[in-house]
């Protein structure tokens, strides 16, 4: 008998009312590649104490809304995947359109037994040759280490619940951190993790736009200096928190 994967797709969202709407659609659409296979899915909205229309252009959608009030990535997608129902999650940026075929590319490797969770290559929006380079290397970095990207991750849920989820203790590089635990969980039962890459994920340029080359400089300089630090104070983190949008 053929088995029915239940696939629940959560959306972390802080102020998203300028890109939600679209993103929401994008998975409204990708996610009929589940329907086919007779899947069934969901699509779940985190508010993470937005002040403006984000929770109302969710529902407008038809998503199922849940709120998390402190400010953090890792707790909303860890509150999300709490209210989620799925055998599988799949996380998903507020600012980023997953297509349909990437979409099937995470059901095959579903279907292939040998995945534990993965994630994707990305493309950003425009032609700026500073996105350009970091998107290049960080595409290399993810392929090599299976690291997956935040904007992007796809995840077995009782592997997910097994490890813990994502750590609140982390502001940044939360993903980075899930990546190696999952990975050293996936060798224990043979399984491992893939970054997906033949149809990467479209994702906002817009904090190239918003913020300076020197905020960059003084942010990433924190980063290397001290970079435990850094990843658990959320004032240092201010390019993922201080709202600007």
């Amino acid at each position: 008998m053929e088995v029915v994967v239940k696939v629940s797709i959560i959306v972390p969202a802080f102020n998203e009312e300028k890109l939600l709407g679209a993103t929401l659609q994008h998975i409204r659409e990708a996610s009929a590649v589940f329907e086919v296979r007779g899947w069934k899915s969901e699509l779940i909205v985190c508010d993470n104490n937005s002040t403006d229309r984000t929770g109302e252009i969710a529902r407008a959608a038809g998503a199922k809304v849940v709120f998390e009030r402190i400010n953090q990535i890792a707790r909303a997608r860890n509150t999300g995947a709490a209210a989620a129902t799925g055998d599988w999650l799949i996380f998903v940026d507020a600012d980023s359109r997953p297509s349909r075929e990437l979409f099937a590319d995470v059901a095959e490797a579903i279907d292939a037994g040998r995945y534990m969770a993965g994630g994707s290559t990305v493309k950003m929006d425009g032609t700026h040759l500073f996105a350009s380079f970091g998107t290049g290397l960080w595409n290399c970095i993810s392929r090599v280490f299976n690291w997956v990207a935040g904007s992007f991750i796809f995840c077995e849920t009782a592997a997910f619940r097994q490890v813990g989820g994502f750590d609140n203790q982390l502001y940044a590089s939360e993903e980075i951190d899930l990546s190696k635990r999952l990975k050293r969980l996936a060798r224990e039962s043979g399984r491992r993790l893939i970054i997906l890459h033949r149809h990467p994920l479209p994702t906002s340029d817009r904090k190239l736009h918003l913020y300076s080359f020197s905020e960059y400089i003084r942010f990433f300089s924190r980063i290397f200096w001290h970079w435990g630090g850094t990843i658990r104070d959320q004032e240092a983190c201010h390019i993922w928190y201080d709202g600007r949008r």
